[in-house]
């Protein structure tokens, strides 16, 4: 850097017109001008570097205020420019004014576009590069306005202590119009909000910084300065603004900023030690603004309404105390090694002076410490010893200049000539001695500069290639590691490989189950057709046992009625063979009553039948689950052998990527090792020639070079059948998955036919149970009923015979007493008694024959129910399958999808790459950029972000390729 000079910071204060809330409102005017540099407020006088009416334009504020700092930014200074002021005072629109306003546009646009017209005027052997960065202070969070996801920033301090934001972005731009279309960016990202008093406050703090960079390319001198753009968020009244909620706490968080900047202000004109520069981040970053290295200047920003007098006259005190504040300004340069030397050869110049002074000093202070008086002619005098010094330089250039006056003896004229010749013989001699020892002294010069080349040389080799082995050995690592990751999968994919056999043989265990199911379902199926022919034979059975037992009955209903017409007609004895009509009586109560134990039985036995349903239905629930789980189990068998092949993938990229690095690190070992020879061979003077050395060195090298390309050929070509290999290999096992999908859901689907076929069967077993178990009670019924008709048939003929009988001897016995009459009436009770129980035999016979005909249409109901069932299930299974088929085809189209998409993105990667433009020169007009051709671009190149732009001052047009320089800064 170049030498430090003092100089104070420019304070400048601004008036801004009434507004039409204070005109209304009948607002006085209050402050009173006095020439350019004072105003009066309350009859107190302010005095600053220079003071803006409220009729300034903007070019005038621009002019006074900022224009000398671009030129000082230029020349390798820093720079500074903030408003500073209470909120709805004017920082906004002096800072910012309209940007796309010639007339209108502020601080910030004016600066940038002078910026580019100094360096299109300057000289052409200087090159610029340019970057910006956009930030704001926002609840006290420092938030990039180029990049909203960085959001808490931190300020951290380079290796001269100056203070920076860490992780910013820094946008490089070569144009006006790309710094004009940064600002918009971040201006569109800002915080603002409505108060009474302002209808876009500002609610951050936000800094553009603006980093210039020069380079001179024939003097190779470096400058570089910054120049930070501050606009203060105002200072509030909350009476005054009616700010709420989040505005409030924004409030809070600005006039407590502002207040560490006052505290700062304050501590730097009173001169304390301390300076709480850390007590807010907006002072932390402008530490170099306040009593750094730099040129500020505030422009304090005023509201001339009564209303606001207070606030008014704050803010012109905290300009007048900072108007006291001194900055030490040095120029940010990188010295050139020839500059080195000269600021070197200075300082040994000033170093052996003092060495000198301090010598005869302590030779003084010695005498004196002795006890010896110095008189004042041997005390040290630095003008008198200059003069001594000057004095004997001249003392010895005359002598040098003189010729010496040698006395003796007088010479005849030949010896005088032949002194002569020897002595100019002897001259002559002296001055060859003198040009061999200049020659010598140069060559040993160059000898040693070589040698300390050679040795710097033979350390950064040595450094490099320890660099290098250390690189070497954390690939080799990487590799080890990358090969035990590789056998880890492998082993991974064996498993997997051993379970997919065992699912593949438990599939193939239940395909051969499936087989012997279906061909016991054929077997049943048989067995269902002929119990449904054995239904229909029983149906026909049935109803013509109905028939026969309805004849029967109405035929036994017949002969009744004649029994009772008869008996009621006549007086009938009682026949000796009554006690047999009793017995047959009390057969048919017996069989009666068996048919009901019968009828419980029957109606127990269903019973267990629907208990044992209930069971086996639970049992197929239980299955299912376990299907399902069977199925989720194979699913993340697959979506892991998905991701094992993907991560292969990975290794084997990464494995090739490593081959890489090895062998160009083992090219780049065989180049240094081939230079320590040469320079081993330099140093020992062998006889063979640096040029052979190398000529064998580069054959060395292209034979090493010729052995890894085939070595690499020939191992891309195995990771490529290895490659092709897992290829096929994934595709036959997508093949085995696809079809084992198919074997599942059809054996899912032949199961769930097995189980409805099965519940089918038992229920028409259970069916064919009870039409059996109904069809021995309607033969037994059927005996039963016939043995009764049978006996009351032969009742009706002995019954008729004894009334024959009995009617031909009352006719005979009309003449007897009537003394038997009594016992006549009790046989002729007793006959009516059995009467009446067989006509309740009668009718239980006929409710029976009722129940059992119901009973039959709900079996056919059933019947008719289950067929439909079938016809369901049968539906049910085709939209399975077709469902079954949509969702493979949608599988496809995804598996296709995520294989395009990882297709694009592969190319997309591949394809990558940063775009170059050209520098652009003074002079030159502006031209179209890149990334915007239909925008007039004043640089004519553009860089992305990694990336700087090189722009070059002077007045030449050319264009050259080779002048784009990159900044890794």
């Amino acid at each position: 850097m170049a030498d430090p000079a003092e100089c104070t910071i420019k304070v400048m204060c601004r008036f801004r017109p009434l507004n039409s809330s204070e005109v209304v409102r009948g607002d006085r005017y209050i402050p009173k001008f006095q020439g350019e540099e004072d105003v009066i407020i309350g009859g107190k006088p302010y005095m600053f570097d220079r003071v803006f009416q409220s009729n300034t334009t903007q070019e005038q504020v621009y002019n006074a205020c900022a224009q000398k700092i671009v030129k000082d930014v230029l020349e390798g200074y820093n720079g500074t420019i903030f408003a500073y002021g209470q909120t709805s005072s004017g920082k906004t629109h002096t800072m910012e004014g309209n940007l796309h306003d010639t007339d209108a546009m502020g601080i910030i646009p004016r600066i940038v576009q002078d910026i580019f017209n100094y360096i299109y005027s300057m000289d052409e052997n200087l090159e610029f590069h340019i970057k910006v960065s956009y930030f704001e202070i926002y609840l006290d969070k420092i938030r990039d306005l180029l990049d909203v996801s960085k959001t808490n920033l931190s300020v951290h301090e380079d290796k001269n202590r100056v203070p920076y934001v860490k992780g910013c972005t820094e946008r490089f731009v070569c144009s006006p119009d790309e710094v004009m279309d940064t600002i918009d960016e971040g201006k569109s990202n800002r915080h603002v909000a409505v108060t009474n008093m302002n209808e876009h406050s500002s609610r951050s703090h936000s800094i553009f910084l603006i980093n210039v960079k020069q380079e001179n390319t024939q003097t190779e001198q470096k400058l570089s300065g910054k120049l930070y753009l501050v606009d203060l968020a105002g200072s509030e009244k909350v009476s005054k603004t009616g700010a709420e909620g989040s505005v409030l706490d924004e409030a809070k968080n600005i006039n407590k900023s502002l207040s560490s900047l006052g505290n700062v202000i304050s501590a730097l004109a009173e001169g304390t030690a301390y300076i709480p520069y850390r007590d807010s981040k907006m002072t932390r970053i402008l530490q170099d603004s306040l009593g750094g290295n730099c040129r500020t200047t505030i422009i304090i920003c005023c509201s001339p309404s009564s209303y606001n007098e207070c606030e008014t006259k704050s803010t012109l005190m905290f300009g007048q105390r900072a108007k006291t504040i001194k900055n030490t300004v040095t120029v940010n340069v990188e010295l050139t090694a020839e500059q080195w030397k000269q600021k070197y050869e200075r300082e040994k110049v000033k170093n052996t002076t003092l060495r000198n002074t301090v010598t005869w000093l302590e030779n003084e202070l010695n005498r004196w410490r002795n006890g010896e008086s110095v008189p004042v002619e041997e005390q040290f005098d630095k003008e008198k010893a200059n003069a001594e010094v000057q004095a004997l330089d001249n003392i010895i250039n005359e002598k040098q200049a003189s010729t010496p006056n040698v006395p003796g003896v007088r010479l005849t004229d030949v010896e005088k000539d032949k002194c002569e010749a020897e002595v100019a013989k002897l001259y002559k001699q002296l001055d060859d001695k003198d040009e061999e020892i200049n020659q010598q002294s140069q060559l040993a010069e160059k000898l040693k500069q070589q040698m300390l080349d050679q040795d710097e040389l033979l350390a950064s080799s040595r450094r490099d290639h320890e660099n290098l082995q250390a690189e070497l050995n954390r690939l080799q690592a990487e590799n080890e590691a990358s090969k035990d990751e590789v056998k880890e999968v492998l082993q991974a994919l064996e498993e997997l490989a051993v379970n997919y056999d065992q699912k593949s043989q438990e599939v193939e265990d239940k395909t051969k189950e499936f087989e012997a199911i279906s061909e016991e379902l054929s077997q049943k199926s048989s067995i269902l057709s002929s119990l449904d022919s054995e239904l229909q034979k029983l149906k026909e059975m049935s109803n013509h046992q109905k028939k026969r037992v309805t004849e029967m009955m109405s035929s036994l209903l017949k002969d009744l009625a004649e029994i009772g017409i008869a008996v009621g007609s006549n007086d009938i004895k009682q026949h000796e063979g009554s006690g047999l009509i009793d017995e047959e009586f009390t057969v048919a109560r017996l069989y009666i009553s068996k048919m009901k134990s019968e009828v419980k039985t029957m109606a127990k036995r269903c019973k267990q039948l629907e208990g044992t349903q209930s069971e086996s239905n639970q049992k197929m629930d239980e299955n299912e689950k376990e299907l399902a789980a069977c199925q989720l189990r194979i699913s993340q068998h697959e979506a892991k052998i998905k991701s094992l092949t993907e991560y292969l993938q990975n290794v084997e990229q990464k494995k090739r990527q490593l081959e890489e690095n090895v062998d160009s690190l083992n090219e780049e070992l065989v180049k240094l090792s081939a230079q320590e020879k040469v320079h081993a061979m330099e140093k020992e003077s062998e006889i063979q020639t640096a040029n052979e050395v190398k000529e064998a060195v580069e054959k060395q090298i292209h034979s090493h070079r010729d052995a890894h390309q085939k070595q690499i050929s020939s191992l891309r070509d195995e990771l490529d059948n290895k490659e092709k290999l897992i290829t096929e290999l994934q595709d036959l096992n997508q093949k085995i998955m696809l079809e084992q999908e198919r074997l599942r859901v059809e054996h899912e689907k032949l199961k769930s036919t097995d189980q409805e076929k099965s519940r089918k069967l038992h229920e028409l077993t259970v069916m064919q149970d009870r039409r059996e178990q109904a069809r021995q009670d309607l033969k037994g019924l059927e005996e039963t009923v016939a043995k009764e008709l049978q006996t009351l048939h032969n009742l009706r003929k002995l019954f008729v015979q004894d009334l024959a009988t009995r009617v031909k001897k009352s006719a005979e016995m009309d003449s007897d007493d009537t003394g038997g009459s009594a016992a006549q009436k009790q046989k002729i009770s007793f006959l009516e008694n059995n009467l009446e129980q067989l006509t309740k035999v009668h009718k239980q016979l006929v409710r029976d024959n009722a129940d059992l005909r119901c009973e039959l249409p709900k079996l056919e109901k059933r019947l008719r129910a289950t067929a439909e069932r079938v016809k369901a299930l049968e539906s049910a299974l085709k939209e399975a399958k077709e469902n079954a088929a949509r969702d493979r085809k949608r599988y496809q189209q995804e598996v296709d999808r995520i294989k395009e998409a990882v297709r694009a993105k592969n190319m997309a990667r591949r394809g990558h790459s940063a775009q170059i433009a050209k520098p652009i020169r003074p002079g030159q007009q502006p031209v179209a950029s890149p990334t915007h051709p239909n925008i007039n671009r004043s640089g004519g190149g553009f860089y992305q972000n990694s990336q700087a732009v090189s722009i070059r001052g002077g007045s030449s047009s050319s264009i050259a390729g080779g002048d784009i320089k990159h900044d890794k800064n």
